[in-house]
């Protein structure tokens, strides 16, 4: 079933929402009345496009619909989700939300405000019940995190299907359960912000300085562990404790201004905005947004490997691609008259090299993904290597065909060439569409982890194997530079 949802303003925060729906496999509608909005947001999703894929292992799936509304009714009539992302002012979004009741009666209307009470928010509406708050960070197509909070008349339900829905779209839904002004996020990113301020208006440091002691220090830090974690870690084996013992005091310190707020004159906001044009150079803010991309695309899979933060969202929402991809069969659902469908996934940005298509090690660890995954299939997994055994390859062979650049959808269809005993023969294509990509050849032996020595496999791994093995001898069988050369009987 076609999942919708409607966004009503597409600013940046409208445009980034409307491509992590779109790019996710839902029908987008999406209404702002300014006549560059389509433009402007073709751009982000064009952005998104280039990116997000390259945070998943697994295809996403095909782009829904996007179409332009030019009203709030037309948008909002058949969607189950309303993400309301206008002006921060309560008077506009009474307004808008005053439209979208009379369109439709059951979808949950979900502001993006970053800091509006949304019981303020639901104060005039006739079912209130159904207003969140969906607060999310720039660019939203990228960053997982979106604080959920509920108002006094929210009915907790649509907070537990907000979550479902945010998960699905590869989020990390947090649900602020107290309601406060700004939230979680904004209010410890605005006293940073106001301490830069303070820091730049008294002559302490330019713009650029300031961006520098987060981005080669703490930013660092924070890009896979919060606050509270990294002092904890910082006080060493005496953990916060510690921490709190040897810098407590420092906090009556007057190091900071954190209640005050420099005076916004014209002569200081024009000061500001002159230093961080020189630090932006000749950079426009779409060259920006992609160094931005590039760089979130490498942190997050760089968690990733350690299944840990922002990455470890990214890696569970492969699972749920991999379910929409047909990836996560097991061996007897498995169709051994044909290669079996080992690998559906998006070269990610971080794979080109200098010649600006994949280099040789990124063949390698596609083919030995899809290795893997076949191993899954067949009944090697987590679980099973758990318990002491696994497939070791012994010998790789990979043929080089064509090009592949990022962002290009790549297949990889895998033939069981010899299965039986302790030895797995594998054979991978790698296709784009219909293009031939590459070939890959692998002999695997089934080992013990205990004595790093050959072993029999379980019997149901050998079973599995032996019956997909009987069903290829019937295919094609190809040689060393790919080509097939007769039926196997």
């Amino acid at each position: 079933m076609t999942k919708v949802a409607a966004i009503v303003g597409g600013g940046v925060i409208g445009g980034g929402w409307a491509a992590r729906f779109l790019l996710n496999g839902w029908d987008v509608k999406i209404f702002d009345p300014d006549p560059q909005s389509q433009r402007k947001i073709e751009a982000v999703v064009e952005n998104a496009r280039r990116a997000l894929p390259g945070l998943t292992d697994i295809s996403l799936p095909q782009d829904g619909s996007l179409s332009h509304c030019d009203t709030i009714e037309k948008a909002v009539s058949s969607s189950e989700l309303i993400v309301e992302a206008v002006p921060e002012r309560l008077d506009i979004k009474h307004k808008v939300y005053a439209e979208i009741e009379a369109a439709n009666t059951t979808g949950i209307i979900a502001s993006s405000t970053s800091g509006i009470m949304p019981s303020d928010l639901q104060s005039e509406l006739k079912h209130p019940e159904r207003l969140i708050v969906a607060h999310p960070f720039n660019p939203v197509y990228l960053l997982p995190l979106v604080e959920l909070v509920a108002g006094k008349l929210t009915d907790a339900a649509h907070i537990e299907k907000a979550k479902a829905i945010y998960n699905s779209i590869g989020m990390h839904p947090l649900h602020c359960r107290v309601e406060i002004e700004g939230f979680l996020s904004d209010r410890l990113q605005e006293a940073l912000w106001r301490e830069a301020l303070w820091l730049l208006k008294d002559g302490v440091a330019t713009a650029e300085e300031l961006d520098a002691a987060i981005a080669y220090g703490p930013g660092l830090r924070w890009a896979q562990m919060g606050t509270m974690q990294t002092f904890h870690l910082a006080g060493g084996e005496g953990g916060m404790r510690a921490m709190l013992a040897m810098f407590g005091p420092c906090l009556k310190w007057p190091w900071t201004k954190l209640m005050d707020v420099p005076e916004l004159t014209d002569d200081f906001v024009e000061m500001v905005g002159d230093q961080c044009d020189t630090q932006s150079g000749p950079l426009t803010p779409r060259d920006l947004e992609r160094v931005r991309d590039n760089n979130l695309v490498g942190i997050i899979r760089s968690l990733r490997g350690g299944d840990w933060g922002a990455g470890a969202t990214a890696k569970a929402h492969d699972k749920h691609l991999a379910a929409l991809n047909g990836l996560d069969v097991r061996a007897a659902e498995l169709d051994a008259s044909q290669p079996i469908v080992t690998s559906k996934r998006t070269v990610p940005l971080d794979w080109v090299d200098y010649n600006g298509h994949m280099n040789e090690a990124r063949y390698l660890q596609a083919f030995g993904d899809a290795t893997d995954k076949f191993m899954e299939m067949i009944g090697c997994d987590a679980d099973y290597i758990a318990t002491g055994g696994s497939y070791f390859t012994a010998e790789t062979h990979i043929r080089h065909i064509d090009e592949v650049r990022a962002g290009t959808q790549i297949d990889v269809k895998t033939q069981v060439l010899l299965g039986e005993g302790k030895k797995m023969h594998l054979w991978h294509e790698m296709y784009a569409g219909e293009r031939l990509l590459a070939t890959a050849e692998h002999m695997l032996i089934h080992v013990s982890l205990e004595t790093r020595r050959p072993s029999t496999p379980s019997d149901q791994i050998e079973t599995a194997l032996s019956r997909i093995a009987q069903g290829h001898a019937h295919l094609p069988r190809p040689d060393a530079a790919g080509a097939s050369v007769g039926v196997r009987g």
